[in-house]
């Protein structure tokens, strides 16, 4: 009799390539097939040869080498291509079979796929995969949600192929119903575009104010990743710090000023705003990016506008111990605003989701993995329904702590005109979300003498609304009251 497979997997790119392998490493046998097929030729004589995997030249021949429930994962390109997909599949699968989707969609897609897969009396899986190349080879951090009744069927495999932590735990969980799973993974690539901001201001502040060379830079990152700051993207950025072109200079001092982006982080600020969250950090973020492709814009800019000149006086040393107490502040603020929306995404969508759960899937195989993450499961584990991380103990003490190094970094990057938006950006958060009484009231007096939007009144009770005729011109009657 003919073996069957465990899983198959539509799409060897890089990521479904090192995934496959990975788990058949742990024991399963995998199908594997690709829109060009000769791909699939090309992995099985190759990286594949000797190891337990099916080559499929056709979706049918793909779905006929699986055992039931049989178990197909897309790690195609987002958008059509997965619609795309699961339509040639649905005329060979059968009830109780299961369709998962391992790339980057849009969480509102994957709400829509498994409400229609569902429909077919299929089962379906959204899960976001985290770790990039070596991730998916090695143990990805993995997000999945969907329909409950799959996941009983793929937790064997996805916990076995997932990054572990210390005491073995596996970085991968279910997270709720519909497209919790990618919401979550958006989140995540959320606080990544925050981290690399941050750090990226970090560096130009050094490199421009301090004039600090690559060398110098990469020895300073080198140490924070042994103390608090302790990441991933901490790790490589003393990496990158260190790597010499061929000439022998430093290969980042080369690369163009220009960053790329997939339209995660995107989507992460569109969804905040939606859902009326104030993710300032990580929207400046995807902001600075824009600012980088005006690459031919900037360069005019620089000759025609004059600010001041970058000059550093006072010690060095405290600096770069503020500057590491900037990165750590600012980064309490870019996990507190994303775990604020996925918080209020829960409420939205209805979903159940395991705020400790989560930070033990972050804590290992994925881009922000950092020492912190398990005093954010701490943080949730103590109080389950902690309204904002800022309000938990350790994290109040650390932030508190960090502001003054913090704030002087941000007025030197200010008084010496180097572009800080992520560090300032998340100060004024803190600020602001530390303070009793906003200007806000200014704001409403102002939308309600142009508009007639009404105000809520300090002596009256929330939820009474009231309208001024401002000029005495105008009459009385009140624009409709309404949240966007």
């Amino acid at each position: 009799m003919t073996k069957l497979a465990d899983i198959g997997l539509i799409g060897l790119a890089v990521m479904g390539e090192n995934l496959v392998l990975n788990m058949e490493s742990k024991g399963y046998t995998v199908a594997v097939y690709n829109r060009t097929v000769d791909k699939v030729d090309r992995f099985i004589a190759g990286r594949g040869a000797g190891k337990d995997f099916i080559g499929a030249h056709s979706i049918k021949e793909l779905v006929d080498s699986l055992s039931r429930p049989r178990k197909v994962m897309l790690l195609v390109k987002a958008g059509q291509p997965v619609d795309d997909f699961i339509e040639q599949l649905l005329p060979y699968l059968e009830q109780g079979d299961v369709i998962i989707d391992g790339g980057n969609s849009h969480f509102p897609d994957t709400i829509r796929r498994t409400q229609y897969v569902e429909s077919k009396g299929l089962l379906y899986i959204g899960t976001g995969v985290s770790g990039g190349e070596e991730g998916a080879l090695r143990g990805p951090s993995m997000m999945p949600g969907g329909s409950p009744a799959a996941w009983p069927l793929v937790k064997p495999i996805f916990q076995a192929v997932a990054a572990k932590v210390e005491d073995g735990s596996p970085c991968c969980d279910w997270v709720g119903e519909g497209g919790a799973g990618h919401f979550v993974k958006m989140v995540h690539n959320g606080i990544e575009y925050g981290d690399m901001q941050i750090i990226c201001e970090a560096y130009q502040i050094m490199k421009d104010l301090l004039g600090m060379t690559a060398d110098q830079m990469h020895t300073v990152f080198k140490q924070w990743n042994t103390e608090e700051l302790d990441s991933y993207l901490i790790e490589i950025t003393r990496d990158i710090l260190a790597y010499k072109d061929a000439d022998g200079h430093p290969l980042v001092d080369k690369i163009l000023d220009t960053a790329g982006q997939k339209g995660t982080g995107k989507w992460t600020g569109v969804a905040a705003l939606d859902l009326g969250i104030p993710l300032t950090l990580i929207g400046e973020s995807v902001f600075a990016r824009c600012l980088s492709a005006q690459k031919e814009l900037r360069v005019a800019a620089s000759k025609a506008l004059v600010g001041p000149k970058p000059a550093f006086t006072g010690d060095r040393k405290q600096f770069i111990a503020d500057l590491k107490s900037a990165l750590y502040g600012a980064k309490i603020i870019s996990y507190a605003q994303g775990y604020n929306l996925m918080m209020e995404a829960a409420k939205e969508y209805k979903w159940n989701l395991n705020y400790g759960g989560i930070a033990l899937m972050w804590r290992g195989g994925c881009i922000i993995r950092s020492a912190f993450l398990g005093d954010i499961k701490k943080a949730f584990d103590a109080e389950p329904a902690l309204p904002n991380l800022l309000l938990a103990p350790f994290f109040k003490e650390k932030v508190e702590n960090a502001q003054a190094g913090w704030r002087r970094v941000c007025a030197a990057a200010l008084l010496n005109g180097i572009a800080a938006p992520a560090l300032t950006a998340a100060l004024a958060y803190f600020d602001g979300f530390r303070s009793e009484r906003l200007p806000a009231n200014l704001l409403q007096a102002q939308r309600d003498y142009f508009g007639a939007h009404t105000y809520e009144r300090i002596d009256r009770p929330r939820g009474e609304f009231f309208h001024t005729n401002w000029t005495g011109r105008g009459g009385d009657t009140a624009s409709t009251t309404y949240v966007v």
